[in-house]
């Protein structure tokens, strides 16, 4: 690259853009849209069936997707078209969670992405008793700075902290709803994603004396029977004793969701693949909704401006929501110190300039 020129950039995702929805492509398209003064190129779905694209900003690259999900065949053209395109960019930012599959790409990277110079964004890691075989892409950016001792552990080398953002202008600070109670669990239907725990913690807190509305709002995976886990999720909130509850879909409006909304339930005993900094936390803080979180290493990061109970523990859960809808003071001190953290530690402006800056130094 030679002075002056603005820097190109492969943003490397598992799938495109503009497909299904996913901590990885999140990633990919806030940086993409944060960054103004580099050129990227980046994975945009074909046919795109009247979707609009990722971005009117630089070169999107077409592949073969009926849905846009991150399935195997979209998988290897990613990787096929990140192969080509990695020579002819000035540096790749690869955005890729550590599954089953990477480590097995990590050896392949001289192969796959040349001698270009790599940052990788890790959005989580699905499981980690498979660190010990991978190798580094090149500098390695963790969303936490658990994230970032455990990496550092499994000798990835040089490890940064860049935590996600959440753009504060589309999340404004809500007042807190009238009228009864609503509490909202978002997650996958994934073992130990959160939801029977926080049914059952909501079981806990009526018989505790709480008194609200449970709403689960349940993402599909690709490849599950969704109608079926839904019922099952609706089977055993009957069995806990829970009478006033409701089992969403995809929410297409979650501005909408959250106004109406007290709490936020968050009590997955594990991440497993999810980010290690889900943004539906981020949403539902920036938008002064407080929080109940398990208490895993990667929430150390929210400090005092969540609540947090020993992960996979209903009971205790349970009785932190029923005291946190019975305490408005609490309640009013918790949005504030949510909001404070989204602008603080989450806003855009900071997320671009450690990215920016990192930019710079890796192509100086």
């Amino acid at each position: 690259m030679r002075p002056g020129e603005r820097p190109r950039v492969l943003l490397l995702t598992g799938s495109p853009l503009d497909g299904a929805e996913g901590s990885d492509v999140r990633l990919a398209a806030d940086v993409l849209g944060a960054l103004p003064d580099v050129d990227f190129v980046w994975f945009s779905r074909w046919p795109d069936r009247g979707h609009p694209p990722a971005s009117p900003r630089g070169r999107p690259v077409r592949l073969l997707s009926r849905d846009g999900s991150s399935r195997l065949p979209g998988q290897v053209q990613s990787a096929l078209a990140g192969a080509v395109w990695a020579r002819r960019v000035d540096l790749v930012h690869a955005f890729l969670t550590v599954g089953r599959g990477f480590p097995a790409f990590s050896w392949l990277r001289p192969l796959m992405l040349g001698g270009r110079p790599v940052v990788h964004t890790v959005p989580g890691v699905m499981n980690t008793r498979v660190l010990h075989r991978v190798r580094p892409l090149g500098t390695t950016v963790a969303l936490s700075e658990s994230m970032a001792r455990r990496l550092r552990s499994a000798n990835f080398g040089d490890v940064r902290v860049v935590p996600p953002m959440i753009a504060l202008d589309e999340w404004p600070y809500l007042p807190r709803p009238e009228g009864f109670p609503v509490v909202l669990f978002s997650g996958h239907h994934d073992p130990h994603g959160g939801a029977e725990t926080a049914i059952d913690a909501a079981a806990e807190a009526v018989r505790t004396g709480g008194r609200f509305r449970l709403v689960l709002a349940m993402r599909g995976r690709p490849g599950q029977d969704k109608a079926m886990l839904d019922e099952a999720l609706r089977e055993r909130a009957g069995a806990a004793g829970l009478t006033d509850f409701e089992v969403l879909g995809y929410v297409e409006d979650m501005h909408a969701l959250l106004a109406t909304v007290q709490v936020l339930l968050f009590p997955p005993p594990a991440l497993g693949g999810k980010a290690d900094i889900p943004l539906t936390v981020l949403q539902a803080l920036a938008s002064g909704r407080p929080a109940i979180l398990s208490d895993l290493p990667q929430f150390a990061d929210f400090g005092h401006a969540v609540l947090r109970a020993p992960a996979g523990d209903a009971r205790r859960t349970g009785q932190q929501l029923a005291w946190l809808l019975d305490q408005p003071r609490s309640w009013d001190v918790l949005a504030e110190r949510g909001r404070a953290l989204a602008e603080d530690h989450f806003g855009p402006e900071r997320f671009a300039a450690r990215y920016a800056a990192l930019y710079r130094e890796l192509l100086s």
